[in-house]
């Protein structure tokens, strides 16, 4: 676990139970989406980097971020720059979507296959997923042709690999063990 991470924690988890106080999980997740990808930018990090005064780096944070953010979300900027916290912003982001999606119980899916799947078997996965995980599931779908044939399924930490290349690759350690 990466320093920033242990940093971000509270931060996610305070806006998070502030967030589900005022019924605007979807609100908040805009906004530290937004303000991540704002710290993210190279200019940005310069001026992170260059020492100004937590109040001036709130007050341009603000400035560059606009509508974005609601008064409670330049709050608890103003609160990240006073700690000197405000490059965590992107684990903040991480951990507050962690939580979200925890408390919505849902999860997202990626599903790499051989072929372009049709609805049908989409569905199909979908429920199976839904099933074994609990959850409801949101699909993010891919094709890579190296995989020959099949589909290789990551939820979080569950790893489902169907593929033919998977199979051989098995197959090929097994043989050589």
């Amino acid at each position: 676990m990466s320093d920033m991470t242990t940093i971000a924690r509270p931060y996610a988890k305070a806006a998070f139970d502030f967030a589900v106080e005022k019924g605007e999980l979807a609100q908040w997740a805009e906004m530290l989406t937004f303000a991540a990808e704002v710290v993210k930018n190279e200019t940005m990090q310069d001026i992170l980097d260059s020492g100004f005064a937590a109040d001036k780096l709130t007050e341009i944070f603000v400035s560059v971020c606009g509508e974005q953010l609601d008064e409670f979300g330049q709050n608890l900027l103003k609160v990240m720059a006073e700690n000197g916290r405000l490059k965590a912003l992107p684990d903040v982001s991480n951990e507050f979507m962690f939580l979200k999606s925890e408390h919505e119980k849902t999860i997202e899916a990626t599903v790499t296959s051989a072929v372009t799947l049709d609805d049908n078997q989409l569905i199909a996965i979908s429920e199976k997923l839904e099933q074994r995980l609990a959850r409801k599931v949101k699909l993010n779908c891919s094709v890579d042709e190296t995989l020959i044939a099949g589909v290789v399924i990551r939820a979080g930490d569950l790893v489902i690999d169907n593929s033919v290349r998977g199979k051989l690759n098995r197959l090929s350690d097994t043989l050589q063990s």
